[in-house]
C-alpha cells in the first residue's frame, strides 16, 4: 500500500467501513461489531507485526490455515530493512538454507544473497503469497481489553484482532554506550546500523568498536581508504566457511545441530560461544588488510580512546559495532514481558492468551535465529494458536 493509498484508506469513511465489515464475524470469535468512532479499529482475526521474514513465513502458514490475517511493519516497503543496510552485505548463509516455505531464493546454492537480492526476494515472496500488508505503519503501542488486542499506530490508526504474532525481529535498537557521550563534538560519531559504506565515514583514522561480524565487515570495507582500529571485547570464535568440501551449514543441517534446544547441553554451549562464519573476516585476513586490532575500549580522554592496555589513539570518527538490544515497552500488557523488558513465552507462545512471538533468537532451536528457522517456527506457532482456538470453540467450523 502506497503512503497516497494509505491516507485515501484513513481518511475516507466509507472505505474504511466497507473494508471493515468485510473481515467482520471473526474465525477467532471477534464481535462484527465496528465502533462508533470515526469507521472504528481496523479489525482482522490475527493481527502479525512485521513484515520481514518471520512475519511473511507466520503469513504464510495463516493462509494455509483460512484464517482472515493482516500484516503490518514500519518500513515504507517489504525489504526495506535489508535494503537500508551497508553496502556490502550479504547473508551469512547461504542460498540453500535461506528460503522461506514455499519459494526457493534464486542463485547459486552454495552462494551468498546480497541484501539487496534477499529485500527483492522477501518483496516477491510478500506478492506472490498475496498477503494483505500495510506498510510505512509503525505500532506504538499494543494493549488488550476484554480478550481483544488493540494495537496503535504512531499516527493513530487502531487495529483489533483476538490473536496477535510480534514478528518485529530480534535486537532492534541499536547498542550504543555511555562513552558516546565523552567524545568531543569533532569526532564524528554513527552506529554501524548507519554507516553505508567508507564515503560516509570522516577522513583519517576510525575506531571501530566491536568485532562481531557487522564491525568486522565494517573494518574490511573501510581499510582501503582509512586508517582502522578495531576495538575488540571477549574472544571470538569464527568456524570455517567449508568443512570436507562441504558448507558447514549443510553440516550443522545434516547433525541436527540447527535444531539443537536452547536448553540442550549443545544448545548452552553454542548459545554461550556464538560463533559466526569465517567468510574472510579472521584476524589474520584484518592485520593482512592493515586493520590494527586493539584490546578493549575502557575509556576517552579529550580527543582519545583509551584501550585497556594503556593505549591511546586519537580517531577521527568512531564506528559503534556494540550490537543491538531489544525494546518492548511498547507492549502493554501485565505478563508480556519481564521487569528487565524481556518477553517471556515458550517456544514463542506468550503466558498472554492470544499472543505469540515468531523470529526471536533461541526461540525454539539454533535454526530460530536463522532465515531457515523461520518457517519451523511460524508452523508451531500458527498451529499452536489454531489448537487454541479449535479447543476454545470445540468445533474447527469456525475456521472456515
Amino acid at each position: 500500500m502506497t503512503n497516497d493509498e494509505r491516507q485515501e484508506h484513513r481518511e475516507g469513511r466509507n472505505a474504511c467501513c466497507e473494508h471493515a465489515s468485510s473481515h467482520s464475524g471473526s474465525a477467532l470469535g471477534m464481535s462484527s461489531d465496528v465502533s462508533d468512532s470515526g469507521c472504528g479499529p481496523l479489525r482482522t482475526n490475527v493481527l502479525v507485526i512485521g513484515a520481514g521474514q518471520a512475519g511473511l513465513a507466520a503469513a504464510n502458514e495463516l493462509k494455509k490455515a483460512g484464517v482472515d490475517y493482516l500484516l503490518v511493519d514500519a518500513a515504507a516497503a517489504v525489504g526495506d530493512s535489508w535494503r537500508q543496510r551497508y553496502e556490502t552485505l550479504t547473508l551469512f548463509t547461504p542460498r540453500s538454507i535461506s528460503s522461506l516455505p514455499g519459494l526457493p531464493l534464486p542463485g547459486d546454492t552454495e552462494g551468498y544473497a546480497t541484501k539487496d537480492e534477499f529485500a527483492a526476494y522477501l518483496a516477491r515472496y510478500a506478492k506472490v503469497g498475496g498477503h494483505r500488508i500495510e506498510t510505512g505503519t509503525r505500532i506504538s503501542a499494543l494493549r488488550r481489553k476484554h480478550g481483544v488486542f488493540e494495537a496503535v499506530s504512531s499516527d493513530g490508526r487502531i487495529y483489533a484482532a483476538p490473536a496477535v504474532i510480534v514478528a518485529t525481529g530480534p535486537f532492534s535498537v541499536p547498542r550504543v554506550p555511555a562513552m558516546v557521550n565523552e567524545f568531543p563534538d569533532g569526532i564524528q560519531q554513527i552506529h554501524v546500523s548507519d554507516f553505508w559504506n567508507a564515503e560516509s565515514v570522516a577522513e583519517g583514522t576510525v575506531l571501530l568498536v566491536g568485532d562481531g561480524a557487522s564491525g568486522r565487515d565494517a573494518a574490511l570495507a573501510l581499510a582501503a581508504s582509512h586508517r582502522v582500529l578495531l576495538a575488540r571485547g571477549r574472544p571470538r570464535k569464527l568456524f570455517p566457511e567449508r568443512i570436507l568440501g562441504q558448507s558447514t551449514w549443510w553440516w550443522l543441517k545434516r547433525l541436527g545441530l540447527l535444531g539443537a534446544k536452547p536448553d540442550s547441553i549443545i544448545g548452552r554451549r553454542m548459545r554461550r560461544i556464538d560463533p559466526f562464519p569465517n567468510r574472510g573476516n579472521d584476524d589474520a585476513t584484518l592485520v593482512r588488510k592493515n586493520v590494527v586490532l586493539m584490546p578493549r575500549l575502557v575509556s576517552v580522554d579529550g580527543c582519545h580512546a583509551v584501550f585497556a592496555d594503556g593505549s591511546r589513539e586519537a580517531p577521527q570518527a568512531v564506528v559503534w559495532a556494540a550490537g543491538y538490544r531489544d525494546e518492548f515497552d511498547w507492549i502493554k500488557i501485565e505478563g508480556a514481558v519481564d521487569a528487565e523488558g524481556r518477553l517471556l513465552h515458550q517456544e514463542g507462545v506468550s503466558p498472554v492468551p492470544g499472543l505469540y512471538f515468531v523470529g526471536r533468537p533461541w526461540q525454539r532451536n539454533r535454526a530460530s535465529a536463522l532465515i531457515a528457522g523461520a518457517g519451523d517456527d511460524a508452523a508451531f506457532v500458527v498451529g499452536t494458536l489454531m489448537h487454541s482456538v479449535r479447543s476454545r470453540y470445540k468445533t474447527s467450523k469456525l475456521l472456515r
